[in-house]
């Protein structure tokens, strides 16, 4: 039984995701970075569906006053986190991030590292981001990066193909990119751009704005 949403258990995430996301190391670090622009003293911040915690032990070490709360579903991948995070005094929320409860307007900052793309409809993108825009304060930052769906049939060919060869020349097998790939629609559901961007502006917040985009993966943000 899988023990996660993810393509591999979750003791083996951390050594298989570079294979299946190439640019994954960029997503990271393009986030810290607009974070460091856009909010750059945050006292509290979520990471939702944090997996094994890689992206916040990376985050406490640039913002090592900010105080961090890890949410996911996975009640593996959150043990993972607690493990890789001991000593640093955060937070943990077994729960997706529709379900989060934590008070209203008490977030400086909300990520989201290729988590809501996991939701089958559009519905399930807005609970997310109608919760995640209820628990920032004003002024807070979301900052999502998830799959997209390229608006073409061509244009999707193309971009799966692309994926394809990346991951093979990551090092993963020609069978296991192509098993990666069916997962595409079926177990993780790539929306366009313009239906994720849709939805942070029909939220609610005040500033939207793509400012990542490679292959079939793109970094988006929201302020409040």
């Amino acid at each position: 039984m899988k023990d996660n949403k993810t393509s591999q258990p979750a003791h083996e995430y951390d050594d298989n995701i570079t294979k299946t996301m190439p640019h994954y190391h960029l997503f990271h670090q393009s986030a810290l970075d607009l974070i460091a622009v856009a909010c750059p003293e945050p006292a509290v911040w979520l990471d939702t569906g944090c997996g094994t915690g890689t992206f916040v032990q990376k985050a406490a070490q640039r913002f090592p006053t900010t105080r961090f709360e890890l949410a996911d579903p996975s009640d593996a991948m959150l043990e993972l986190a607690r493990e890789k995070l001991a000593g640093r005094g955060a937070g943990y929320h077994l729960a997706g991030t529709e379900y989060l409860q934590l008070p209203d307007s008490s977030l400086d900052v909300i990520t989201a590292i290729l988590a809501h793309h996991y939701y089958p409809d559009q519905q399930g993108r807005r609970r997310a981001a109608r919760n995640c825009y209820r628990m920032l304060k004003t002024g807070g930052l979301y900052v999502n990066f998830e799959s997209f769906l390229p608006t073409t049939e061509r244009g999707r060919e193309v971009a799966l193909e692309v994926w394809r060869r990346a991951q093979v020349a990551g090092g993963k097998s020609e069978a296991n990119a192509a098993k990666h790939l069916k997962r595409c629609g079926v177990e993780f559901f790539p929306a366009t751009i313009e239906a994720g961007v849709s939805i942070l502006k029909e939220t609610g917040f005040a500033v939207v704005e793509v400012f990542w985009l490679s292959g079939m993966q793109y970094g988006v943000y929201g302020i409040k």
